[in-house]
């Protein structure tokens, strides 16, 4: 069982010591506004948590947006980062189609719910800050990314 100690975030497990914080971003096919109401946009949320429990995923920060999902997650450094975002986009696409067939046939010819691509980043503790702010200000900023 791991634990979180001191100012520093960092992750002390049995024989390791960890502070990975990763900022992830990634877009819907066709940048399509699919998470457009309050229900479509928890239910994506939810999904991502099962996804992050599966898989343990620590999510520090999520925002589901219409077009986009922001998360800012830690995870254990035995698992690769490419295997994590495989996780999250490859599950929540399944899942949601088997909630909502009707997007599927409405909105993605090709049956793919998020474009190819992906941003990935890692943080340092001062630019942690920085993209907790940015994930938490998404719903009220004036700029839409």
């Amino acid at each position: 069982m791991s634990e979180k100690h001191g100012l520093d975030d960092a992750i002390y497990e049995r024989n390791y010591v960890y502070n990975f914080h990763y900022h992830l971003i990634w877009v819907t096919k066709y940048r399509n506004p699919v998470f457009s109401t309050v229900k479509l946009e928890s239910d994506m949320k939810r999904i991502l948590v099962r996804i992050a429990k599966l898989n343990e995923v620590t999510i520090e920060k999520m925002e589901v947006m219409p077009d986009h999902v922001h998360l800012l997650i830690s995870f254990k450094p035995k698992y690769a980062p490419t295997n994590i975002v495989k996780a999250f986009k490859g599950g929540s696409a399944r899942m949601f189609f088997e909630q909502h067939p009707e997007i599927k046939s409405q909105k993605f010819w090709g049956g793919h719910l998020w474009s190819h691509s992906y941003y990935m980043s890692t943080l340092g503790n001062m630019s942690k800050q920085v993209a907790e702010n940015y994930i938490n200000n998404q719903k009220h900023g004036a700029a839409r990314h």
